[in-house]
């Protein structure tokens, strides 16, 4: 019963997208309005600057290492591991700005960061090096979910459960970004 409070907690958590609130505060336009259509740190950077870009993430990695500090206090590492898809859902699809959200990446990093944080850093640099090679955001994040993902799973490689959770909460950020895929094997350029 408990996980399931914290779960729609997390949920909650995750549906306030700091990209669209800022935004708006800003008098710009609906992320989802412009560039890429997501709500997050690029596409925020691609429409109001770099001093933009760095509170929403700051905003979205900070909200999401208290969600998981929270959950490890509060429960074991299987419970843990799927209050990281709760946050990831409420990201996606929010309640709070008609279920059309972000794709989860800084939020993954940012509940990673308190479970392993010594992935967090190098998937951060991960992230820089695959970026720079492609020129894709979203090539970098599969590289930064994949180490996130990894050290997760080998941190709790002893819990079945854990790891399911890890397993699903970095495929969701994959399927997030499916059109993007879609939009590299059709030839398309943007990114």
């Amino acid at each position: 019963m408990y996980f399931i409070l914290f779960a729609v907690f997390a949920y909650c958590m995750g549906s306030v997208n700091f990209a669209i609130v800022f935004l708006r505060l800003m008098g710009k336009q609906d992320p989802r309005n412009g560039f890429s259509g997501n709500p997050g740190a690029t596409n925020v950077y691609r429409q109001a600057g770099l001093p933009a870009a760095a509170l929403v993430l700051l905003f979205d990695i900070g909200r999401a290492v208290a969600v998981s500090a929270a959950a490890m206090y509060i429960f074991p590492a299987p419970a843990v591991a799927w209050s990281a898809l709760a946050l990831l859902a409420g990201n996606r699809y929010p309640c709070f700005h008609g279920f059309s959200g972000g794709k989860g990446v800084a939020n993954y990093l940012g509940f990673s960061a308190v479970i392993v944080p010594a992935a967090a850093l190098v998937s951060c640099a991960a992230w820089a090096a695959v970026f720079w090679l492609a020129r894709r955001p979203f090539a970098g994040s599969f590289a930064m979910v994949a180490i996130l993902s990894g050290a997760s799973i080998l941190k709790w490689k002893d819990s079945p459960l854990a790891v399911g959770g890890a397993v699903v909460a970095a495929l969701f950020i994959v399927f997030n970004h499916r059109a993007n895929v879609a939009e590299v094997f059709s030839g398309n350029n943007r990114k």
